[in-house]
């Protein structure tokens, strides 16, 4: 498409992360590349591509105008080469907007209705021996044996044993021998 547009390709930048973040590697290295005036136009398949919340979408559009980069989508056919561009732009970046919205409010009532209806949802419970984990611990193996032996991962042995640590009151002292707690204390006198 951009050699039909009579345009030579620089580079190509690309994300694997959504459009919906505002920080990613690709658009920023893009944005880096302009800043150097790299290039004169930036081609997108589809101008959701760059961003899916209007107002970074055009931030980024009003930072390309002041470097006087041009805009193209392919799949909406706008250039920001006019006025017209533009304001078809903001339209359809509004438009995109609320389609993303869409989008999340229909995954959350699915959760919801999954929810009510008594399904799972997200990743099932850890299914480990607590006790026989903790006595393996006591014997004396490590993080890494532990993980082994007990076909786990070592953060979910770390977050086994963290779990099973007694909790600790402000102003006590932990695990007192019986002697010690036992014994008369003398009263002391102060001398100065």
């Amino acid at each position: 498409m951009a050699r039909q547009r009579g345009l030579e390709i620089v580079r190509e930048y690309s994300d694997v992360i959504s459009g919906a973040k505002s920080k990613r590697p690709g658009l920023d290295q893009l944005m880096a590349d302009a800043r150097r005036h790299r290039f004169d136009v930036v081609l997108v398949a589809a101008f959701d591509r760059i961003a899916r919340n209007v107002r970074h979408f055009l931030e980024v559009l009003d930072e390309l105008n002041h470097l006087n980069i041009q805009f193209i989508s392919l799949r909406e056919s706008v250039d920001t080469g006019g006025p017209l561009g533009r304001a078809l732009l903001t339209i359809i970046g509004a438009i995109a907007e609320l389609e993303r919205s869409l989008i999340v409010e229909r995954v959350k009532a699915g959760m919801r209705r999954a929810k009510l209806e008594g399904r799972r949802i997200g990743r099932t419970p850890l299914q480990v021996d607590r006790t026989a984990l903790l006595r393996d611990r006591q014997r004396g193996l490590s993080l890494n044996q532990l993980a082994r032996a007990h076909k786990i991962s070592k953060a979910s042995v770390c977050r086994v044993l963290h779990e099973a640590k007694a909790p600790v009151s402000i102003g006590s002292v932990p695990n007192v021998s019986t002697s010690v707690a036992n014994q008369e204390l003398a009263p002391l006198k102060m001398t100065a």
